[in-house]
This record gives structure tokens, C-alpha cells and sequence, in this order.
């Protein structure tokens, strides 16, 4: 008896159980890898519940893998549990995944090149529409038949005429698989006798099975396979990844909706909408049980007018977009993707075969109550409890070892270290990159180890290293930090790149502040990083001499990322660290000893003045300077005078007007000093005509980085032109809003509302004094 069935489809699998009611067989063929019949007895397990996948992997190739899916409509799977509650047998009849693996991945799959069946049936049909014509033709009219068999007499005749004219598709994998069911099958009917067997497997392969061809001839097609070592067990398995969208090759376009049609015992339509209704509820949407009768109604009428049976998935919608959804396809989007399709995660028992990494981790995410699941999910965790801390760690490791079931995502609760937000979502492939993670140790702790020191070794820049150094105190992974810190120390003291110094600095102070949350001995970091910031002080002048655009763009990146761990670096070493070196010998006073801040300002000061450094670099430091308070606002208005004087080539004016005002705050600074803006304005309306087009991209890229509000207000300002603007900030008085100077009482008052969104307890009055110099100035 051969039951060919559409994967996935629930009237496919209600037919296999009529039909398996019906006929009784003695034993149970099912499509699918042969190594796997030792697991089948696991799908009776309580622990067990779809959707699950079969995954096969190689044993010296854990990334050479294949799944089997199945879903609790899957015809193969109420197969599977049929013959299990009947002590019938079951077993696999497919090519074993030894060969299935061993197959060259560069050759075209079959998905790639067989027709499909559906979409041809449905043109022969007249219809347009595959999933709607398998809706109409087989999972409303099914249950209609009284003949449990006809269904599938039906299918097969039509695979019969596709065969006929399409052959194997342009496949030969198909007919070597072929040939092996047909063998099996052969062999369970001699040990089944007269009572028969049931084989169920995809309508495309039944005509194959029925043409009748010698052993010899299928054996022969066998010979020569290609054979790797295989391993196989269950594995959770998605909705999402069951559907088509999601890369499946036999996948389906729903598996929320047909997960309810195969689970509902009646009224699929009415059920469905409520369903819907209850979604929409949750997310804070005016539904009513009028606006679901109506729906009802609609999805009802629509399919009479369509000449459907019954309301398919097509009327169901257009429903829910006209009555729930008031039109809008905003909501209807969110039904598509958490019901239709929908984002539920099935689960496998604890005895199921596994890698010892495995097991380790569903230990630990037994643990630290940190379940699996398939939908998006934000948590927080205070790293000063030691369950989150925990959390941390794991989450940490597993990104060392590519296990990408978490994503550091920005904090809503503040910016302290103490403080992580990860965005979790669990994918079925994660199992295959468990398996191959597998081969640096059996727990999480010890394989994260192993990957950290083999990544040292093998990294190729120092930038690379030193953030290796962070995500070490990051997973907690004291193990691997000297190995870490020696190739670090060895990188740092052979490479001379400045730009890469000052690329691997901030990674390497990030990591400093770690020590406090974590309790992680971070002296050996402390002293690396104290030498790369000296050298990065020397060598960054010179540097920066002679740079074409593009590596003076990446130069500004650099500085940029040095200034904000200087005063981190400041904050680790202690406020009065100072160097053994000076800053060299252009820097003044500031520049020899004092503390890493200071001597940072002289390096900028050196930048700032040297007309052989690049306009966006010298642009950069001027504009550093003045929000560090360290340059006045007529020094800078000086400067940039001179930067933007008729003796300077356009092109280098603009980028050191990019490096000024580039960036954030940029907008705001021209917005509240009109007399940095007015000597913008006048520069850029004496550029040359033939030299316009040069600066244009350069200051398109500096202003359209500005909000909306702020560009508007610069252009209301340019449009009243220099009569009407005030000369400098403290002109500000002349203006609607500004007053010749900080009115206190007015600032006191919206302090509490400032603690409020800072996430700041209330403050005692003497506190608060302070808290409005900080906050205004």
C-alpha cells in the first residue's frame, strides 16, 4: 500500500490515518534516513512534542548536516505514532544520511531542480494559485470521501502523468533513492506476509516505487556512493523554519494555519478569528465579538463568491483586514507572523542522542532558567546578581564558540557596567553550530576555553586580539587570558601601525572597566593598554601627515575612538597616572608628564595646528578641544577663519568644516554660536563656481547628518542673514527664549524631571546644587 502524501500538509496526514485504520498493516514504511530507526521509539516519550527535526551530521564534519522536519501535521509523523500506539513496526526507508551527506553540496540539490508538483497540478487546474488549489482539492473535500484510499488513487494517477512528462526532473539522486525504498520495501514485504505493509512517502516518488524493476538493477544504481560517518538525533524544530520563506526546500507558506486546521475539532473558521481577536487584544487593539461575527460572515461570503468550499486562509484574511484590522496592514502583518506563520518551538526529550556540549548546555539553561524559545525575546540581567552574572557568561561563551542564540542589544535600564540587555531567539541550525563547536570540549566552559587561546593564535591584527581580551572577561574565562595576554603583549610590541594601536585601544579599556562587576584581575590589561596609549601619543602627529582623503577619513575615526577611552583609561589607572614618556616635543607643557588627559589635549592642540595634518583630522581636534573646554570659542572661530581663508583649496576647507562640525552635536554647536555659522556661510558662498561641485558630496554628508529640526533652524538662520544674527552665544539675549545668563531658578525646576528620565533616585537638597552645575553645564 503506497500512500503518497504532500510534506506537511494536514490533509494529507488525516488521510494517512484513515487509511492506516482502514488497511491495518503489519508494518510502517516512512520516507526518511534509515540510521534513524532506533530513535522512533522516542516520539511516544512525553517529552516529546512537534515540531521536531531529525538532523544528521558527520561525525569529522558537524557543519555537513541535514534535517528531517516534522510537525504534528506531518503526514510522516502521524505515521510514526500511529504504528507506535498499535506495536506496529516502523522504520525508515529512505538513502541512508551516510550517503545523503557524503553527496558533493556543489552539485545542484533536488529542490533545485525538480518541478513542482503542486504548481503544475494547479496550472493543469486552471488555478494560479498552488496552496489555494491543494486548499480546495484536497484539505477541505478529504474528510468528504468515504473511500479512505480514493485520495491517494487520486494523487497518484495525477504524479503518474507528471512523471510522464518531466521524468526525474533533471535528477539522478532521485532515482538512486528510489531504488533504495524500493529494495526496503521488497524486504518488509517478505517479512510482513499477507498482512501487508503501508509505505509513506511524497506522491512524487510512488509512481517510481510502483514500476516494477529487478534487484539487480536497483543495487546497481547503489554502488559507488560516496559514505561519510553519520551521527543523527532529534533535534526542536520551528514553525518559521518549516515555512517556505525561511530557505525550506519542501516547506509550506503557513504552518501556523495548517497547525489549527489539523488541531481543530470543528469550526476552524470561527476558531481561527477568535484566535486572531485575542492577538490583537493583547497588543492593545479595540476587537469585539461583533467585529469577529463579522468577520466571520465576510470570510463566509467571500468564499461562496469565489466558488471555494470553504473559507480558505485567502478569505480568512481579507476578513481580518476589512473588520479587525480596519484596513490596515500594520496589524494584519503581525497576525501573519505569530499566527500564520507563527513562532512555536517544539521540544525533544532528555534521552534523545546528543554531544556532550549539548547536554552541558540544556543543563545549564536548566540551571540558570534561561529556556530555548523561537520567538524574539529581550531580557535584562544586573550583572551584580550572580544568576544574571551567570547568564552573562553563558551567553557570552556561546557567541565566543558562534552559537548565535543571543545578541547584545542597547540597555534600556542605563549605560553602567553592571548592565546587559540580550536579544534571544532560538534557531533550529544553532544545533548543527553546537555539534561542531563540539570539537573544543565537552562543557560550554571548557570549548569557549579552547576557542579563545586557538583565536589568539591565529588572530591577524591586533585590533583582533585585544578584542578577543574583552570578550575573555566578558564570558569569564580566566583560563584563557594569559594566552590571550602573551599574544597580545607580543602583537602590541612588534606592530608600529599607529592606526592600529589607536584601533585596538578601546576594546582594551572597554575591558578594564570589567573588573569591579565581575571581579576579573585586569592588571596585566592595565599595564598593556598604559603602553599602547604612550605610543599612540608619540606616534599619532607624524601619522597623520601626508594622508589622502580616505585614509585621513579613517584617521579621524581613530582619533575619535582614543579620545573617549583616554579618559576611561584615566579612570582605570588612577587620575594621576603618568607616562614615562613625553607626548613629543611640539606638544607644550601639557604635554610632558601630567595626567593621560592633559597630555591627550596636548597631542590635540599639535594636530589642530599642523597644516601638514588632513583638514577633517585638524577640523576633528579643534572641535574636541572645544567641547573638552580647552580651546575658547574665539580661538576656534580663529581657527576655523583661517581654515576657511581664500588661500585654502576649497576641498580641504570643506573636509576640515566636516571634522568640525561632522558628527554629533555638530548641528548644534552652528545653531547656538552664530558666529561660527556666519563664517561658514561666508565661506561657502565665495567657493568658485568650477569649485562647487568638489565640496558639494563633502558638505551633503556633513549637513544631511543633522535631525530635520536642526537643519531647519540653520536654515532659518542663513535665510535671515548675517544683519539679523547674533554674533556669538552670549548674544544669544536678542533671541526669543535666551537670556544673558543661566537663570537658576528655572533650571532647578526641571531638575527632578531630568533624574526621572536618567533613571536617578531623588537627590537630597544638598545635592541638588551640584547636580544643576553638572546638568547645565
Amino acid at each position: 500500500m503506497l500512500l503518497g502524501i504532500r510534506h506537511h500538509g494536514p490533509g494529507s496526514a488525516r488521510a494517512v490515518r484513515r487509511a492506516l485504520e482502514a488497511a491495518r498493516p503489519r508494518a510502517v514504511l516512512i520516507e526518511g534516513p534509515p540510521e534513524a530507526d532506533a530513535l522512533i521509539p522516542l516520539a511516544a516519550d512525553e517529552g516529546m512534542r512537534p515540531p521536531v527535526a531529525l538532523l544528521a551530521h558527520a561525525v569529522d564534519e558537524p557543519g555537513r548536516s541535514a534535517f528531517w522536519p516534522m510537525a504534528e501535521f506531518s503526514p510522516e509523523w502521524v505515521a510514526i505514532r500511529w504504528a507506535l500506539e498499535h506495536g506496529v513496526p516502523a522504520r525508515f526507508v529512505d538513502l541512508p544520511a551516510t550517503h545523503t551527506l557524503g553527496w558533493d553540496r556543489s552539485e545542484p540539490s533536488v529542490d533545485d531542480l525538480r518541478v513542482d508538483p503542486l504548481a503544475a497540478l494547479a496550472g493543469a487546474a486552471g488555478h494560479d494559485d498552488p496552496e489555494r488549489w491543494w486548499e480546495d482539492a484536497v484539505e477541505h473535500r478529504g474528510a468528504e470521501d468515504r473511500d479512505p484510499f480514493a485520495p491517494f488513487a487520486a494523487i497518484e494517477e495525477a504524479m503518474e502523468a507528471l512523471r510522464e512528462t518531466y521524468g526525474d526532473a533533471g535528477s539522478d539522486r532521485d532515482s538512486v533513492r528510489e531504488a533504495h525504498m524500493r529494495l526496503q520495501v521488497r524486504a518488509a514485504q517478505r517479512e510482513a506476509g499477507d498482512g501487508g505493509v503501508a509505505v509513506v512517502c511524497g506522491a512524487w516518488h510512488v509512481p517510481a516505487l510502483r514500476r516494477r524493476t529487478t534487484v539487480a538493477a536497483d543495487r546497481a544504481l547503489l554502488k559507488g556512493l560516496p559514505k561519510v560517518k553519520a551521527d543523527l538525533t532529534w533535534v526542536p524544530w520551528t514553525y518559521r523554519r518549516l515555512a517556505r520563506a525561511g530557505g525550506y526546500g519542501a516547506g509550506i507558506e503557513s504552518p501556523g494555519w495548517y497547525g489549527h486546521l489539523f488541531a481543530a475539532p470543528d469550526r476552524p473558521v470561527e476558531r481561527w478569528l477568535a484566535k486572531v481577536a485575542g492577538l490583537l487584544r493583547e497588543e492593545d487593539r479595540i476587537v469585539s465579538s461583533a467585529h469577529v461575527i463579522e468577520a466571520v460572515r465576510l470570510a463566509g461570503t467571500l468564499a461562496a463568491l469565489r466558488g471555494r468550499p470553504l473559507p480558505g486562509l485567502s478569505e480568512t484574511t481579507d476578513a481580518v483586514r476589512a473588520v479587525l484590522c480596519e484596513g490596515s496592514d500594520v496589524p494584519l502583518a503581525l497576525v501573519h507572523d505569530r499566527l500564520v506563520v507563527g513562532d512555536v518551538l517544539g521540544e525533544v526529550p532528555a534521552g534523545a542522542p546528543a554531544v556532550p556540549l549539548q547536554r552541558d548546555l540544556d543543563r545549564l539553561q536548566r540551571r540558570l532558567r534561561l529556556k530555548p524559545e523561537a520567538h524574539e525575546r529581550e531580557i535584562d540581567l544586573d550583572l551584580r546578581k550572580e544568576n544574571d552574572a551567570e547568564r552573562s557568561r553563558l551567553l557570552h561563551r556561546l557567541r565566543l564558540l558562534h552559537v548565535a542564540w543571543g545578541e547584545p542589544a542597547v540597555s534600556r535600564g542605563g549605560t553602567g557596567t553592571f548592565r546587559e540587555t540580550w536579544r534571544l531567539c532560538w534557531e533550529p541550525e544553532l544545533s548543527v553550530r553546537v555539534a561542531e563547536a563540539g570539537v573544543w570540549g565537552t562543557t560550554v566552559l571548557a570549548a569557549a576555553t579552547a576557542k579563545a587561546e586557538a583565536d589568539a593564535v591565529g588572530a591577524r591584527a591586533l585590533a583582533d586580539v585585544t578584542a578577543l581580551a574583552e570578550r575573555c572577561l566578558l564570558a569569564g574565562l580566566p583560563d584563557a587570558l594569559p594566552t590571550v595576554m602573551r599574544v597580545l603583549a607580543d602583537r602590541a610590541a612588534l606592530d608600529a601601525d599607529v592606526g592600529h594601536l589607536a584601533q585596538a585601544l578601546p576594546a582594551l579599556v572597554r575591558s578594564l572597566r570589567y573588573g569591579d562587576v565581575r571581579g576579573t584581575d585586569t592588571g596585566a590589561l592595565a599595564e598593556v593598554a598604559a603602553g599602547l596609549v604612550e605610543r599612540v601619543f608619540v606616534g599619532l602627529p607624524p601619522a597623520c601627515a601626508a594622508l589622502d582623503a580616505d585614509a585621513a577619513e579613517e584617521m579621524r575615526g581613530h582619533v575619535d575612538a582614543v579620545h573617549g577611552t583616554v579618559g576611561l583609561l584615566e579612570e582605570a589607572l588612577g587620575p594621576g597616572t603618568e607616562g614615562d614618556e613625553g607626548g613629543g616635543g611640539e606638544q607644550g607643557d601639557e604635554g610632558v608628564g601630567g595626567t593621560l588627559r592633559s597630555r591627550w589635549r596636548g597631542v590635540l592642540r599639535v594636530l589642530s595646528e599642523r597644516d601638514a595634518v588632513p583638514g577633517v583630522v585638524r577640523g576633528r581636534a579643534v572641535r574636541l578641544l572645544l567641547d573638552e573646554g580647552q580651546v575658547e570659542s574665539d580661538e576656534a572661530a580663529r581657527l576655523m577663519g583661517l581654515a576657511l581663508s581664500r588661500g585654502t583649496p576649497p576641498g580641504e576647507a570643506a573636509a576640515w568644516i566636516e571634522g568640525f562640525v561632522g558628527g554629533s552635536g555638530g548641528g548644534l554647536l552652528l545653531v547656538h554660536d552664530e558666529r561660527l555659522l556666519g563664517l561658514v556661510d561666508g565661506w561657502l558662498t565665495g567657493v568658485p563656481a568650477e569649485a562647487f561641485t568638489d565640496v558639494l558630496p563633502l558638505l551633503r554628508r556633513t549637513f544631511s547628518a543633522y535631525e530635520a529640526g536642526v537643519r531647519r533652524t540653520l536654515g532659518e538662520l542663513v535665510r535671515r542673514g548675517p544683519g539679523e544674527r547674533g554674533s556669538t552665544v552670549g548674544a544669544g539675549a536678542g533671541r526669543p527664549g535666551f537670556a544673558a545668563g543661566l537663570d537658576a531658578g528655572r533650571a532647578d525646576a526641571v531638575l527632578p524631571v531630568v533624574r526621572l528620565l536618567l533613571g536617578l533616585e531623588q537627590a537630597g537638597e544638598g545635592e541638588r546644587d551640584g547636580d544643576r552645575v553638572e546638568v547645565s553645564g
